[in-house]
């Protein structure tokens, strides 16, 4: 065994006293930081505001009436459902694991149990048992395992290798007071090195597109659309329509937040290049000061800049495309600009991004 997860061993780890915990921020503080990361999405960061407040509490103040805030996230691509979670963690300086629940198995099979979602937050929390415990666990993609009632839509024949099985184990986790998760996550497979780990003030994220839920709603290309601000409320979904999607009743009442993020406008894709402090203009300024090439942009540039990554129908996701085309040429030849000042005007974004 490691000797860095030497002290870790159930053996060694029955009676751990507890570790003081100091509440010391606000939900409006949560939220504030959350949106200087993340553009658009107001009711989406005042949600997980409230939850990430409501779980410190429940740490604070442990007790069988204090329900857990777990969280379903559901939004279309590129609508910032990953950098919401992983900002929320930094934000509280929690330790936090991504996982994508197509990844897992249903017990039996040769794959990835779901209690190697919790190796992979020790691992995050560099094996600082502690700290994981608190921690996050943000699964991606949980709208991929949804039961379907055709064998056609996942191959399985019958067999929910993938589907309802890996819901299932899901909701043991979310279940449960304490597991034993596997120490090595290269090495999962191996059944003698695992640790106790208490998993009842794990913050679970669940997180999916859900395409193709309640076909009779508004949608464009990348997700659901409303005229009003009344017409996205009347289209909100229901544990009703996500029963009917295929995510497990059991399941969705471990879930007792839903989280939706709507599309990104072109406003708000314009301002995610330019306003947060990890924006894609600040990376790129940064990636060039080593030659000491100066970026500037017009509005025109950015303009089209969002125009194209619209095009590409993957929301922010497609802003990240575009300026990899848009930078490919100068980033290979940039020891030969040394010193020089470019402007990226919509002229030189039609000149350098493929399309």
């Amino acid at each position: 065994m490691n000797p860095k997860y030497a002290s870790m061993h159930p053996m060694d780890d029955e009676k751990r006293p507890p570790t003081p915990f100091i509440l010391d921020t606000t939900p409006r503080e949560i939220y504030e930081g959350l949106d200087r990361y993340v553009i658009g999405q107001t009711r989406a960061k005042r949600t997980m505001a409230v939850a990430a407040y409501n779980h410190m509490k429940r740490i604070m103040n442990p007790g069988e009436a204090a329900r857990k805030s777990n969280v379903l996230m559901v939004g279309p691509t590129g609508s910032g459902k990953t950098h919401l979670a992983r900002t929320l963690a930094r934000y509280l300086s929690l330790p936090i694991a991504i996982v994508n629940a197509t990844e897992y198995t249903e017990a039996g099979y040769y794959g990835k149990d779901v209690e190697i979602m919790v190796s992979e937050l020790l691992f995050a929390a560099e094996g600082d048992l502690r700290a994981t415990e608190r921690g996050i666990v943000f699964i991606d993609e949980i709208d991929k395992i949804a039961r379907r009632s055709d064998g056609a839509r996942t191959g399985a024949s019958g067999r929910d290798i993938g589907g309802e099985g890996v819901q299932q184990g899901i909701l043991k986790l979310l279940e449960s007071n304490t597991i034993f998760a596997p120490i090595n996550i290269t090495q999962h497979w191996n059944k003698h090195d695992f640790v106790k780990i208490d998993v009842s003030n794990i913050l679970f994220i669940c997180a999916g597109t859900f395409s193709d839920i309640k076909k009779g709603r508004l949608k464009n290309d990348i997700g659901y659309l409303g005229e009003t601000a009344e017409e996205k409320t009347a289209m909100r979904i229901s544990t009703g329509d996500l029963e009917d999607y295929g995510l497990i009743k059991e399941l969705l009442g471990r879930l007792p937040v839903c989280c939706e993020l709507d599309s990104l406008t072109d406003e708000e894709l314009a301002r995610i290049v330019t306003e947060p402090p990890d924006s894609l203009q600040k990376e790129y300024d940064e990636l060039f000061e080593f030659e000491n090439i100066k970026i500037s942009y017009t509005p025109e540039g950015i303009n089209r800049v969002v125009a194209i990554a619209r095009e590409l129908n993957t929301g922010a996701r497609g802003l990240k495309s575009v300026f990899e085309d848009l930078f490919h040429d100068l980033s290979f030849e940039a020891p030969e600009h040394t010193g020089e000042s470019i402007v990226v005007d919509d002229k030189y974004v039609d000149a350098h991004v493929i399309r």
